[in-house]
């Protein structure tokens, strides 16, 4: 039976007290809660400090480029649809430079479960604005901070009808480990904004900041319900929903994508008589 011992414990790269330590506790519980063996599971990151999660696990991962997590995961789906895949990587790297691979994997459904760890600035490159910071959020780099809105990854979500949209917060890591698990078990594409302080970078949504905005939906709200999750989708500054914001039944891009009805493609013959005649077209 699998244990949270089995994903091991290593020694990090974060600053004491940032948020991606609670988060890569609740991934372990989430996995084990799952019943996960770390053979079973590929971890796909890009670049930036939430990228590292993946490498404080023992499991399989590939690290990437910056922002191209989710081609790299939808590959791997397909090829090998027993495998578990998840996308860990921070807001820049999945609504900056990956948006527009986002908005593909959502529209195509693959099942993948993306993890975004947000705390609103580049933590990595040293407290840039990223694509979810306020406006007037003063950095080194925007001293006049940011003049474009923020970005809404929730609403966007929901309005493409993303199969499963849910927001946690690293300060409630037992509530956190719960939506992790759903988002795994879900059968398609499943998004979990993951809201959590940057202690260096980021003075202003702190962890007290957070705790005292952030409430859990309550146990009558519908996440199906397509008018209440966009309305929760842009509650923000004064109270923030954790939770499933949304969720909604759609076949996965698997069930339509035919090279993978016999299986696994790594476990599939090769048709060599079909595969010399595409070479010769280039003798």
């Amino acid at each position: 039976m699998v244990k949270l011992e089995d994903y091991g414990k290593y020694e990090t790269a974060w600053c004491p007290g940032c948020g991606n330590f609670a988060i890569v506790e609740a991934v372990k519980k989430a996995l084990v809660a799952s019943a996960l063996e770390p053979h079973q599971v590929l971890f796909v990151s890009g670049i930036g400090q939430a990228a590292k999660a993946p490498h404080y696990l023992n499991a399989n991962v590939f690290n990437g480029l910056h922002g191209r997590s989710l081609p790299v995961a939808t590959g791997a789906r397909l090829a090998n649809p027993d495998l578990k895949v998840i996308v860990q990587s921070g807001d820049g790297c999945n609504y900056g430079e990956g948006g527009n691979h986002l908005l593909a994997a959502i529209r195509r459904n693959v099942d993948v479960t993306t993890l975004v760890h947000d705390n609103l600035v580049y933590g990595l490159t040293k407290g840039q604005a990223s694509p979810t910071s306020e406006e007037g959020f003063v950095t080194k780099a925007q001293p006049h901070g940011p003049t474009a809105e923020p970005f809404n990854a929730i609403a966007v979500a929901v309005a493409m009808g993303a199969s499963f949209v849910a927001r946690g917060f690293s300060g409630e890591t037992d509530h956190l480990a719960g939506l992790i698990e759903q988002a795994i078990a879900w059968r398609g594409f499943s998004l979990v904004d993951i809201l959590h302080p940057c202690v260096s970078f980021n003075k202003v949504n702190t962890f007290a900041w957070f705790k005292k905005r952030c409430y859990p939906l309550p146990a009558d709200y519908d996440p199906t319900d397509f008018d209440a999750a966009m309305q929760k989708a842009y509650e923000w500054d004064e109270r923030i929903p954790l939770g499933v914001v949304y969720r909604k039944e759609r076949d996965p891009f698997e069930t339509r994508f035919a090279p993978t009805a016999r299986g696994p493609l790594a476990g599939q013959e090769v048709d060599r008589a079909a595969l010399a005649k595409v070479l010769e077209r280039y003798a």
